[in-house]
């Protein structure tokens, strides 16, 4: 393979092989908690290690960390498994980390037995002041040096239901002057009387991540675990259970991490994410706003795009913050490719063409994607009363504007170049009507030397009489600073952007009713759109994005 296309977690594979590790022997994770729904961030994380499954032909295991009931739902299982397959990734073998409590109950009393772990009585605030500080030690717990047989019986108790949440917790006996403060005698099992999503009330002792993380590894003989940069530090804590659990007879799994992606105007953290949902910020986790795969699901976003993103961002070592406008720029490459060009009206205003024959109906043809050579034509309805964006006319204007005036001329899009006569306004002042004249020798196509002539502005229309209405759902970027959790204390919900969200009704030409739910379109000069539903009245659509980036620094 050219070192030139490695990132620096294959060049660790490749040193691996080199020092006599078997491809054989290479397995993946991808190890989400089913505690919400997966974000654009996981997204990295499956495309990183199912993209090394399918580069070394290498199984990847799905296992959901599922050690705490109080937070966990089979609906977030459900989702995240409908996420990775939607993305186009099939896992080898899913598993659980609940499947292995009662090896993890057992190696845990293999510690106690070891004197590497002891039941602790104090209460979680009195272990909290104990810990130290960065710069200071920490103070032993007096409970430190129980004998082994009164360790085990309490942990046995506590597993059997007769210690109350809170009474005593099981920590593992390390050292409590390490610099690395996650070495400072962790809790490795608390008591929680909750009922868990596959085993129910079986257990009422459930393991702490970092003591179930490298033990379900070891377990599934992953040969490579792959973190984000956050549990770099707890590194040392897991090849310290696993050191003392040695002698282990089989391949030891190897912890790397890499910087997790962080993305512009967005909040990554599912406990936040929740807030906004549980505050009313959103509508829910698939809301179009959010960042979750859902939510860009339902937004229009593509597998294709969203894996061209992570890949195009690369696996870095540092952490830094992506600019939401380069999966902004990602998506919308993409539908360029696949999505069929319409004609959508979403602030209209009534053009009438006063020399076009009452009465009269013409089919224009009309290309649906000129990207696409397989996507054909399709014939749009024209007649002389039509439909045409607001913003596209003004009564006075000046040499900028390149769209609709009185006394000039514009091409309206597959059809005909018109001039602007006069106007019709209600008793406010308003205008109602747009009253035009047109060239008849000007149709586009017709390959008259009329229709060659040029014009500096083109508009897109829709025909009164065959439009039909929809709803429009538009959505901006959920925050409106680049930076929301800048300060991770804080209350990032208060950067939400109020025009985050917003609804207009507007028309489209007929070619699309037929369209199911789903489907993707270019609206002409105003960007891509999903059809999210239909009713009997309208179909509804939601914004992708525009067709260019409103937000881009000058």
């Amino acid at each position: 393979m050219s070192e030139k296309t490695l990132n620096f977690i294959e060049n660790i594979i490749e040193e691996d092989f080199n020092s006599g590790l078997s491809s054989d022997l290479l397995r993946f994770r991808f190890p989400p908690e089913p505690n919400g729904y997966l974000h654009i961030g996981h997204v990295k994380a499956i495309c990183l290690n199912f993209n090394l499954g399918n580069r070394y032909k290498a199984p990847v295991n799905l296992r959901f960390d599922d050690t705490n009931p109080a937070k966990e739902e089979t609906q977030y299982v459900q989702a995240i498994k409908y996420d990775i397959e939607w993305l186009g990734f099939r896992w080898d073998k899913e598993c659980y980390a609940s499947d292995y409590f009662p090896q993890l109950f057992e190696w845990a009393k293999t510690l106690i037995n070891k004197g590497l772990a002891y039941v602790d009585s104090q209460t979680s605030q009195q272990i909290s002041e104990q810990k130290g500080t960065p710069t200071q030690p920490g103070k032993p717990s007096p409970f430190r040096n129980r004998s082994k047989d009164d360790n085990l019986t309490l942990f046995q108790e506590m597993k059997d239901g007769k210690h109350q949440e809170g009474d005593h917790v099981l920590r593992a006996k390390i050292d409590m002057a390490a610099p690395n403060m996650l070495l400072r005698d962790p809790v490795m099992y608390r008591v929680l009387f909750k009922t868990h999503h596959r085993t129910g009330d079986d257990w009422c002792i459930y393991p702490m991540y970092d003591w179930t993380h490298g033990e379900s590894d070891y377990i599934e003989q992953i040969s490579h675990s792959l973190c984000s940069l956050e549990f770099k530090p707890h590194r040392e804590l897991y090849d310290w259970f696993l050191d003392a659990l040695s002698p282990l007879d089989t391949i030891r799994p190897k912890q790397r991490e890499f910087a997790r992606l962080n993305l512009s105007y967005t909040v990554m953290s599912k406990r936040k994410l929740k807030a906004l949902i549980d505050q009313s910020h959103v509508s829910g986790w698939d809301d179009p706003r959010m960042p979750t795969i859902s939510g860009l699901r339902r937004r229009g976003y593509t597998p294709e795009s969203l894996k061209n993103f992570v890949n195009t961002a690369g696996v870095a070592k540092r952490e830094n913050i992506i600019d939401v406008s380069l999966l902004e720029f990602c998506v919308r490459e993409h539908l360029n490719k696949i999505a069929p060009r319409v004609m959508a009206v979403l602030n209209p205003v009534k053009l009438t063409i006063k020399n076009y024959p009452d009465g009269q109906t013409e089919m224009l043809k009309a290309e649906n994607n000129p990207e696409d050579e397989k996507a054909g034509f399709r014939e749009v309805p024209f007649s002389g009363s039509l439909y045409i964006e607001r913003e596209d006319f003004k009564e006075e204007a000046n040499r900028k504007f390149f769209r609709l005036t009185l006394g000039k001329e514009v091409r309206l899009k597959n059809a005909y170049i018109i001039k602007g006569e006069e106007v019709a306004k209600d008793a406010q002042g308003n205008i109602t009507e747009i009253i035009c004249s047109y060239d008849p020798l000007s149709k586009s196509g017709s390959g008259t030397e009329e229709s060659q002539r040029k014009v500096k502005g083109t508009l897109h229309w829709v025909s009164r009489a065959h439009a039909h209405p929809i709803k429009v759902n538009m959505y901006d970027r959920l925050f409106s600073v680049e930076e929301p959790d800048k300060n991770k204390d804080e209350n990032s919900a208060r950067f939400v952007n109020p025009e985050s969200f917003s609804q207009v009704r507007g028309y489209i030409e007929p070619a699309v009713v037929s369209a199911a739910a789903g489907e993707k379109f270019q609206f002409q000069r105003l960007g891509y759109f999903i059809l999210e539903n239909k009713t009997d009245e309208h179909l509804v659509f939601n914004k992708t994005v525009g067709l260019r980036d409103k937000w881009k620094k000058s």
